[in-house]
């Protein structure tokens, strides 16, 4: 079986990958799975979330684990991360010989603080001080605006590179 497709949505909190990737859910014509990285943290127990020596690399494990496991079983997966660069490098590391398409989900710093003003759930700040963490540049095969465009427009933008770049398994 070919492995399966994978969208790598890499962005701070708050720039826009969880409807982004909602977005690209409803516009592909084939089903991609979403799996945030937020999924794996949620499963944690408590009281080892405030502890990265010990949680962070069970999480990592955890999450790149699941990401080659879709693909080796054939399930296009939409992956929604946050900038954890030492990370989503092993990821990447992690995934070559995977069909993986890298997108930089972004907005600018002045939208980020009204969204997580407005969202009443996030430390203002937060979508900020993720930026240095970042993936340097020409790591991303395309970079997408969420302010500037529709998250429709910007799914819309990802599945015409990914139909330049990677080729459906099951075509």
């Amino acid at each position: 079986m070919k492995k399966s497709r994978i969208i790598f949505l890499e962005g701070v909190s708050s720039s826009g990958k969880t409807t982004l990737a909602k977005a690209l859910q409803a516009r592909l014509p084939s089903p991609f799975f979403w799996l945030a990285g937020d999924t794996i943290w949620t499963m944690a127990p408590e009281k080892f979330k405030h502890d990265p020596e010990v949680i962070f690399p069970k999480i990592d494990a955890a999450t790149i684990n699941t990401i080659k496991l879709f693909s080796k079983l054939g399930i296009d997966v939409i992956v929604d991360m946050v900038p954890v660069i030492k990370s989503n490098k092993k990821f990447a590391k992690m995934l070559r010989g995977c069909p993986t398409l890298y997108v930089n989900v972004t907005c600018p710093v002045e939208e980020l603080r009204r969204r997580e003003q407005a969202r009443g759930d996030r430390q203002i700040g937060l979508g900020e001080s993720q930026l240095a963490g970042l993936s340097p540049p020409g790591f991303y095969d395309i970079i997408v605006d969420t302010h500037s465009h529709s998250s429709e427009e910007c799914a819309d933008q990802i599945i015409e590179m990914m139909n330049r770049l990677l080729r459906s398994p099951h075509a």
